[in-house]
């Protein structure tokens, strides 16, 4: 007969790891307030990698819930890729290279615990980098009325500059248009799944002027007129151009 091991001391937790008091609740169900904060104590390095998470009764005095929303919150950061159950040993916090990134809880937490906004920084890359992609396989295979809609998404954007939130909408109408019409599935979905988390941060969305509408707007047409010259390369610069210009227009001053 086989024994399990214990934790170690080393990897027991410690009494201070969830703080003298009970963590602010966030919005929304009971059980999705206690996974963001158990994600946040994991993305904060409350909680580091290799580590065990506190016992289940711990956490549901904690918590004041019980130790069935507890199982349940656990089960699902463990399906989010931050947890892992380890037999004879109790829950263990995931390297950040198991996090599922995409998950819109995950992405959340890390966006709101990112001190420097280097998070939005390395989301504004990667999608420069695949919008251009698919900025230019668009180019390089649309059809007359492919042309015709994205010119129409853009006549639209025009039309709604003095109206802040319409020309946002039109804005994301006018990129889904182009990610829909590459035809690459997958990089139109990672991207998508990517700025609806952005989105989400005033962070991201914040420090928007008329001028910089303005700015939108010509970016938007560059994009426009490569694609309809069949210009892959310009196609993929103007996009690329756009999306990092625009970044680097709200990126906020405050952070470095």
């Amino acid at each position: 007969m086989t024994t399990q091991s214990q934790p170690s001391a080393d990897d027991a937790p410690g009494p201070s790891i969830l703080g003298g008091a009970v963590r602010r609740r966030s919005s929304g169900s009971l059980g999705t307030a206690v996974v963001r904060d158990l994600a946040g104590l994991v993305v904060e390095r409350t909680i580091l990698p290799g580590q065990l998470l506190p016992p289940e009764q711990q956490l549901a005095e904690h918590y004041a819930v019980s130790r069935t929303v507890i199982r349940e919150s656990v089960k699902r950061l463990e399906e989010k890729g931050l947890l892992r159950a380890v037999q004879g040993r109790g829950t263990v916090v995931q390297d950040p290279i198991d996090w599922n990134v995409l998950d819109p809880i995950v992405l959340a937490v890390l966006i709101e615990h990112d001190s420097t906004v280097g998070i939005l920084d390395d989301f504004s890359s990667m999608r420069a980098a695949l919008e251009a992609m698919m900025a230019r396989k668009m180019a390089a295979n649309a059809t007359p009325a492919d042309v015709g809609d994205l010119r129409a998404a853009l006549e639209h954007m025009r039309a709604c500059l003095g109206d802040a939130e319409a020309f946002a909408q039109a804005d994301a109408d006018f990129h889904e248009l182009v990610m829909a019409r590459a035809g690459n599935f997958l990089a139109q979905n990672v991207t998508r799944a990517l700025f609806a988390g952005a989105r989400g941060s005033e962070r991201f969305v914040r420090n928007q002027t008329s001028s910089a509408f303005e700015i939108t707007l010509a970016e938007h047409t560059e994009v426009y007129e490569a694609i309809a010259a069949g210009d892959a390369t310009r196609a993929s610069i103007a996009m690329d151009t756009h999306i990092t210009g625009s970044w680097a227009r709200r990126r906020p001053h405050d952070y470095t």
